[in-house]
């Protein structure tokens, strides 16, 4: 892709694609499904966990997902929403996400999350490519 503007039209249907990534992080996260959760990732991909842990490439993503993920949703549920996409190029663009957790009744489980997801289009499909997830401390 070149480093155009988008028209509103495709700008629309990249953010629904976007969205849609963010969709299946939330449901790969729910169902405790760590491969699905890693395959949202580019291969060279760099992610920093909440708590500040750097991982780098699908393989090492992939490796401390396995670890952590099973379990970790039994008495919760993730609920993510994206909140702002700023394009830096038509293929690239930075996406800011709401990141909460419910009770299996609908209540909040402790600090929301604010993860900042960078996503680049390969092959026609929007990854995950740089990630930093950032816990939102009440004040």
């Amino acid at each position: 892709m070149n480093t155009t503007a988008l028209d509103e039209r495709t700008r629309e249907t990249e953010i629904e694609a976007i969205k849609q990534v963010v969709a299946a992080v939330e449901h790969s996260q729910r169902n405790e499904l760590p491969d699905a959760f890693a395959d949202l990732f580019r291969p060279d991909a760099i992610w920093t966990t909440g708590h500040g842990r750097r991982l780098f490439g699908r393989e090492e993503i992939a490796e401390f997902t396995r670890r952590v993920l099973p379990g970790a949703m039994k008495d919760m549920t993730p609920v993510y929403e994206v909140v702002h996409v700023l394009f830096i190029r038509p293929d690239v663009a930075a996406v800011k996400v709401r990141q909460r957790y419910l009770t299996l009744d609908g209540r909040p489980v402790g600090d929301e999350g604010s993860p900042l997801y960078v996503m680049s289009k390969e092959d026609g499909h929007w990854r995950l490519t740089a990630c930093q997830n950032t816990q939102v401390l009440d004040s």
